[in-house]
């Protein structure tokens, strides 16, 4: 059988003029997640101290080290998330452009309830503290609402992925950004009705989760798998 000429297969087609290849976003994107983590250190500041009264006084500034600690984490596990997707990218239209920029203006904004969750500590007022977690759960829905938008576009769009890509895998990841969007906004609650460190738990949790996670349903163990592989079948044919 002689080999076909065309490119007439669904992934063989010539990019549009109105598409980009991924690089120039990942690498864009790799800029501002580099630049946020680096302004999260600016609120690790030294704490007003008596002489002899420096570790007394590091130990009280430690909701400002736990703020830290679960900023950075999660925006870690966002670069490990942002990475693994677009490994499956094959090209970039506007809309995913934006949808990606979306992505990029949620995160942007991690270090601002950080710095105020550092602030309200070094006061000890109980309710400025129930507000910062309050605003911290906003941002990190926020940011999880970014990624919903992100996987859907993806979902209604398989043609931008990798051939070896199935037409449902971004469908399948839609679950774990809805997931944070009501986790956040439940921790935040639980913020404000029972306690400011309830709240903080579940800031350490949630990026754990996602860190777990972070190369999709697919590259889970086989044990949590299961079920996943039935009925799939509908990737796109290869054209050949």
């Amino acid at each position: 059988m002689a080999a076909r000429d065309d490119d007439s297969g669904p992934r063989q087609r010539r990019r549009k003029p109105t598409r980009a290849d991924p690089g120039r976003a990942m690498a864009f994107s790799d800029a501002v997640i580099a630049i946020v983590i680096t302004l999260l250190v600016l609120d690790l500041r030294p704490p007003d101290a008596e002489p002899g009264e420096l570790l007394p006084a590091l130990l009280e500034e430690w909701p400002t080290y736990l703020a830290y600690a679960a900023s950075y984490t999660y925006l870690a596990v966002i670069w490990l998330n942002h990475k693994a997707a677009f490994t499956r990218i094959r090209e970039m239209d506007i809309g995913l452009q934006w949808a990606n920029l979306g992505i990029l203006a949620a995160l942007a904004l991690v270090p601002w309830p950080t710095a105020v969750i550092a602030e309200t500590a070094r006061t000890g007022n109980i309710d400025d503290e129930r507000v910062a977690v309050a605003l911290y759960a906003i941002v990190g829905a926020l940011l999880c609402l970014s990624w919903l938008v992100f996987f859907s576009y993806l979902a209604r769009h398989p043609d931008l992925t990798n051939e070896e890509v199935d037409d449902s895998y971004f469908a399948r990841e839609r679950p774990r950004a809805l997931i944070g969007v009501v986790l956040y906004l439940a921790a935040g609650v639980a913020g404000v009705l029972l306690h400011p460190l309830v709240a903080s738990v579940v800031f350490l949790l949630l990026p754990a989760f996602y860190g777990f996670t972070s190369h999709g349903h697919d590259q889970r163990p086989a044990f949590l798998r299961a079920g996943d592989d039935k009925g799939r079948g509908n990737t796109r044919p290869s054209g050949s």
